[in-house]
């Protein structure tokens, strides 16, 4: 043995060096590199109701060509229930990954969209009145939208659904705490 150590000595593990860990940098300072909330998963269920509804008429279309007898059978509706399945499964499973939220002390950020990306931040000293809404399919699927009415004429108005019911109601309030804390 080596340096006075003996047999039942056990050797002490060196640990590896540290990394420092990886920096991100900062977007801005007010609440613009927080990471993005992921809305409530039934979102993507109520889009899938929706786009199903959508696709009905189109589907009833190809079925009344069907039996109209000109083509050979399967030629129109096969498509049409291919194209109405792929959009029903694919469609809003992409659209909910495709939007986000963040939520800071003195604003919201509202990202969406898959080809034309829109990233809106609004302050809440802009706010005019907070709705909460729900249509029949959100509300079997217990999901609201929020929606922030704001001061101009350009997108004066900022929804974000897919929120869960009480989660959009508790942001309603914090959202309308803060209109109130500011005014005074």
């Amino acid at each position: 043995m080596q340096d006075g150590m003996d047999e039942n000595t056990p050797a002490t593990p060196v640990a590896p060096p540290e990394l420092a860990p990886p920096s991100t940098p900062a977007i801005g300072g007010h609440g613009d590199e927080q990471e993005l909330t992921k809305l409530h998963p039934n979102y993507v269920w109520a889009l899938r109701v929706e786009t199903t509804l959508v696709s009905i008429p189109f589907i009833v279309g190809a079925l009344v060509l069907e039996t109209s007898a000109i083509l050979p059978p399967a030629v129109i509706i096969t498509p049409v229930a291919l194209a109405a399945l792929l959009l029903i499964l694919r469609f809003p499973a992409r659209r909910f990954f495709a939007r986000g939220y963040a939520m800071s002390t003195d604003r919201l950020r509202v990202v969406r969209g898959l080809m034309l990306r829109h990233d809106t931040v609004v302050p809440f000293g802009r706010v005019q009145h907070i709705d909460v809404s729900q249509n029949p399919i959100e509300r079997f699927f217990s999901i609201a939208t929020l929606t922030l009415h704001t001061a101009g004429t350009h997108n004066a108005s900022v929804k974000l659904p897919g929120l869960g019911e009480q989660l959009a109601r508790d942001m309603r309030e914090e959202i309308r705490s803060h209109i109130k804390r500011e005014s005074l």
